[in-house]
């Protein structure tokens, strides 16, 4: 690829991303870290360099992730700016600041707007992309060449990013939350807490690796599959449909979604 590749940012998903694709031939990984002795840190955590200067690290790398919290976007933008020439690629993971913000600062650059979520930590990430006015496919191919490494991706719209939000980005949340409802629920009925979360936890993953398995087996396909009719899945099933599970999860993610776009504007 032979690319310089910089993080404005050095925390738990930028060091995500650079772990998972620090074996890729051809590329240069660097970071930056305003405070040095963050910047120290990092270094010595991620087996990179790690800059005290946003600017030097813009003007020696190809493609810039901005990896910081949302609400210091604009004013590493604001520091950045000027470095930004057209040749350079910047990767925005912030959750809720779309490409037209950035643009609006950096100008016509090409912008890449991706929305990760924390199982990139383990090489199980999913990954929103859009890209913005004046990116191109190129660009987007580029991103997702490198984030398969670490999960999987989807392309969408930028209207669509805050759904993505509440259904990946928010997403491993509400399955904790089901993972432990389940353990407890267990527990409660007499056993012991640890064996009842590694039965709801692998369970979950199997499920989930079903579902990618399935072909061209529809889901409910699957749910027939155990959930069959008069026995003890079916009740359980029949549970979860008295208690409107389906208008319990739409109204999540439509409240998650028009949280992540509140906090956009």
């Amino acid at each position: 690829m032979n690319k310089k590749i910089g993080f404005i940012g050095c925390g738990k998903m930028a060091s995500a991303i650079i772990k998972g694709v620090s074996d890729i031939q051809g590329i240069v990984l660097k970071g930056a870290e305003i405070n040095p002795e963050f910047a120290q840190k990092a270094q010595e955590r991620l087996k990179i360099p790690v800059l005290s200067d946003n600017r030097a690290l813009v003007m020696d790398s190809d493609i810039i992730f901005i990896a910081t919290k949302p609400n210091q976007v604009a004013d590493i933008l604001d520091e950045i700016k000027s470095e930004i020439t057209e040749e350079k690629l910047v990767v925005s993971i912030a959750a809720g600041v779309s490409t037209g913000k950035i643009e609006n600062v950096i100008g016509h650059n090409r912008i890449v707007r991706i929305m990760p979520n924390t199982p990139a930590l383990v090489k199980e990430g999913m990954f929103g992309i859009c890209k913005g006015k004046y990116a191109s496919e190129i660009d987007v191919e580029f991103v997702k060449s490198l984030l398969s490494k670490i999960g999987k991706c989807v392309e969408v719209t930028e209207a669509q990013m805050d759904i993505v939000t509440a259904i990946s980005g928010s997403g491993p949340a509400f399955f904790y939350q089901v993972i432990e409802d389940m353990a407890r629920a267990g527990e409660k009925l007499g056993l012991d807490y640890d064996k009842s979360l590694l039965l709801a936890t692998q369970t979950a993953l199997g499920s989930a690796k079903m579902i990618f398995n399935r072909g061209e087996t529809p889901v409910q396909t699957l749910i027939d599959n155990v959930a069959t009719k008069g026995g003890c899945t079916f009740v359980g099933i029949e549970v979860m449909k008295e208690n409107k599970s389906t208008d319990l999860f739409a109204e999540v993610i439509d409240k998650t979604t028009k949280k992540a776009n509140e906090l956009g504007k």
